[in-house]
Order: C-alpha cells, then structure tokens, then sequence
C-alpha cells in the first residue's frame, strides 16, 4: 500500500531491487542524488501502474528509457537527469499524456527528436534535454506544447534555423538553444520578440561567425532578464536595442570579436549586476557611465530584484557544476578584462560599492590604481593585471578583508607593498612583471627604510656626515689639546 518512497541525497548504491517494484500503489519514487547504478527494466517498470513522479536524477543509471514507459498512463514528471543513459527517445514517451515534466539533461541520449510526438503532450510544462548528443533540426511538434514555460535543448547536435512556430509558446518564459549548430541569429532575435513572457535567453555557443544584428531590427523582450550571447564569435558592436531591456539583469557577451566602446545608456538598464563583456576586441576608455549602474551601487536597489526562481537552472560559462536557480544567488559581477580599454580606471570605480567581482585585466589601461577601490569591501575578485598601470599600490587595498582572488602583475607598479593586511596573503605570483615593485614576499626586497622613506633617509644622512666632521674636528682638538697639555706637564 506504500504511495511515497522518497530516500534523497544518500550514498546508496547497487540497483533498484526487484522487490521494490512490488509496491504497485507507488506514486511518487524518487531517489535522486545516490549512487545507483543499473538499467530502467522494462518488465519491472511497468508494474507502477498508478507512478506520477519517477525521480532518478544525479545518479549512475545507463542504458535506455524502455518503449513499455507508455503504460505508466498517470505519469507526470520524469527526472532522469544527471546520469549516463544512452540510446534514442522511444516514441512512445508521446503516449504519456498526462506528462508535466521531462527532465533527461546531462546524459548521452542521441538520434533524432521528430520520432517522439510532442504535440501529443498538451499538458508540458517543462522540457530540459540539454547536454546530450540530440542531431538533426528542432522538432516542429515541440511548437504545439501550448503549456511550455522552459526548453531546454542546448549542447546538442542540432542545426538549422530557429522556427517562426516557436511564437505559438505564448508561456515559454525559460529558452536554452546554446552550444549547437543553428544559424541567423537576426531571425532568432525577431523571432523571439514576440514571446511576451520570456525572462530568460540562452543563445551561447550558437550562431558562431555571425554579425551582430544591427540596432533598428530588434524589439520587445520587455520582460527578459537573463541574455547569453557568449562565445559565438559575433562581430559587430553592443548594440543599442539591448538598451530597450529595461528588466535584464544578467548581460553575457564574453568571447565574441566585438568592437566600438562600451555605451553610456548601459547605467540606464536599473536591475542590470552581471555583466561579462570580456574577450572581445572594445576600444576606448572605460565610461563614468559604469559608476553609475544602480545595481552595483546601492543595496536598497539590489532589494527590488525578482524574488521568483527560474523555471530551470542556469549554467554559467556552460558550466554543468556552476548552476543558479533565482536571480538574487547570481554575484555582482563586472569582468572587462582582454580588450582594448585605454585612459585610467574610472576614479569614481569606488562608488560600486556591491560589486564582488572586478576584472579590468589585459587592457591598455594606464594610470594609478584609484584609491577609490578601498571602498570596494566586498569585494572576493580583483584583477587588474596586464595592464600599464603605475606608481604605488594604494595602502587601503588592504581594507578589502574578503578578497580571495588578486592580481596585479605584469604592470610598472613601484614602491614598497603594504604588509600587515589582506594584501601580504597572496603569493608573490599575484605581483610579478613589476621590476620596481619590492616586499618580503619578492625577491626583490625593500630592504633598509631607505625606499620607503628616501627624503627622510637622505636627511638622516646628512646629518649622520655633519655629526661625524663635528666629532672628528673635536676629536682633533682634544687631541692637539692634550698634546699641549701634556708638554707642558713634562717640561
């Protein structure tokens, strides 16, 4: 008479025992996060006549999804996720119609997706088979799921155009088509336009070699939120429709070849605090512009994101062990590094005061580090190597307790490092490529007072030499004094 089986996030290994399956008033079986291993058996699975919820994910299952899956007719959601299943989609997974949501992602499921029915599936809501080995074009019936709120299909083998059908998912709030062969990405863009409810967009990876759609091609995305156009190797320059994104917040255009300077309307986009536009070819000086950006100025801003999680994890940089559920787990974040930024770090850089990751690196920048960055105190990342950067590092970095991650190498810093803080943790690594920088972790060592303090040295020295003419003239003296004396004692 069991309903609910549920032994999540042990250590739990071997298969599924035979008897198990003897519970034939199963409802709800999850044991996800183990370490089980084995196949879905096909004679065994079909006894869980009344399952709803089958929960597998994040452990060592392999082999097939079963064609006998259709008999499980009450069946909701499926996770398998998380785990080294192989082979194709039986078609026969349309023939559960009751089905809510699929979860498949991070396995090796290949073939082609047409010969599962989708539009059968009325009641979908949730579609994630990232991170496989699907071929072909996206399958057509997917755009008859009316219900969908999140896809997910990307690190594929998929290729194609994206269809002007997928604007019948007047719900799809969670898109991922990232890391597969698709083409036009201009299409894509106005295609998508017009999904009103669409918070998030990942388009990484794909569309490789295009150009940047120009600035009067793209509207809507009035609700968007999340957009990675990573690693595609666009050309082009940030373009001005991004500023009509009035709710994005989390902006990802590293990795393309990019070029033109970063734009002043970027302080206008208000929830904007993840923005990574590093590896790219921008030019120009780094705009006052970015001091202004609310969300990494005040915490009182930063109180006003969304509250909602998105309707499936987020990877960053297509990392499967980086994932976010909701907005607000998302770092502060402002990576600039490998470019072609000239002129100085905008003195006013210490007005952002949420940020905990600064990244200028590999940039022509010149100039003194802004004393300005002390106030950065929460900072956990600062990079401001490869840079051009000159005179002393400012003592007040050592006010910065949380910083984990420094580097200010391979720059024409110079003086002394200041010790006794934050600062004396990192190795010497952190400092090299500065020839006039020295400090106990260098080898170059400050050695005496004399380059930390030189006019005060020069000074003591001075008056070390008069001190020793004034006392060698009178040694001289009593010298000649007692000779005279004392001749005058013998005579």
């Amino acid at each position: 008479m069991l309903r609910v089986l549920k032994a999540n996030h042990n250590i739990l290994s071997g298969t599924l025992p035979d008897e198990l399956f003897n519970a034939t008033s199963l409802e709800y079986l999850s044991f996800s996060s183990n370490a089980l291993q084995g196949i879905l058996d096909a004679m065994n699975i079909v006894k869980l006549k009344n399952l709803k919820i089958l929960d597998l994910r994040e452990n060592n299952i392999t082999g097939k999804i079963p064609e006998s899956i259709c008999q499980l007719k009450r069946l909701q959601e499926i996770h398998l996720g998380y785990n080294g299943m192989s082979g194709e989609l039986p078609s026969t997974l349309s023939d559960c119609t009751n089905l809510i949501t699929i979860d498949l992602g991070i396995n090796r499921f290949s073939g082609e997706l047409n010969k599962v029915n989708f539009s059968n599936l009325c009641n979908l809501k949730s579609l994630d088979l990232g991170h496989n080995n699907f071929s072909g074009t996206l399958p057509e019936s997917i755009y008859s799921c009316s219900n969908l709120t999140a896809l997910r299909l990307s690190s594929n083998n998929f290729h194609g155009q994206l269809s002007k059908k997928i604007s019948n998912l007047k719900s799809l709030s969670f898109l991922s088509l990232g890391n597969n062969s698709l083409t036009n990405l201009t299409n894509a863009l106005q295609t998508l336009s017009g999904s009103k409810n669409l918070t998030v967009l990942l388009l990484g990876l794909s569309f490789k070699n295009e150009i940047m759609p120009d600035d009067d091609s793209i509207d809507g995305f009035e609700n968007l939120q999340v957009l990675s156009l990573q690693k595609c190797s666009l050309s082009g320059k940030i373009p001005h429709w991004l500023s009509i994104f009035k709710n994005l917040q989390v902006l990802l255009l590293k990795s393309n070849e990019l070029t033109g300077s970063i734009p002043n309307w970027i302080s206008s986009l208000n929830f904007l605090f993840y923005v990574d536009i590093s590896n790219n070819s921008l030019t120009g000086q780094i705009p006052t512009a970015i001091t202004e950006m609310p969300m990494l100025k005040s915490e009182n801003t930063a109180a006003r994101l969304n509250p909602r999680v998105f309707e499936l994890p987020i990877y960053i940089d297509s990392s499967i062990s980086l994932l976010y559920r909701k907005p607000s787990a998302l770092p502060n974040v402002l990576m600039l590094g490998n470019n072609d930024f000239i002129g100085v770090i905008p003195p006013d850089i210490g007005l952002l005061k949420e940020l905990l990751s600064l990244n200028l690196s590999n940039n022509k920048l010149a100039g003194e580090i802004p004393q300005g960055i002390s106030n950065l105190t929460n900072l956990l990342l600062l990079d401001l190597s490869g840079n051009h950067l000159t005179g002393a590092i400012p003592a007040a970095l050592n006010d910065l307790h949380f910083l984990s991650i420094f580097n200010i190498s391979n720059n024409d810093l110079e003086g002394p490092i200041p010790i006794g803080g934050q600062l004396s943790t990192f190795l010497n690594s952190t400092f090299n490529g500065n020839p006039k920088l020295c400090g106990p972790m260098l080898v170059h060592h400050c050695g005496s007072s004399e380059t930390i303090f030189p006019q005060k040295v020069a000074k003591e020295t001075e008056l070390k030499i008069i001190f020793a003419i004034a006392f060698g003239a009178f040694f001289l003296l009593g010298v000649l004094y007692d000779q005279i004396v004392l001749s005058r004692f013998l005579g």
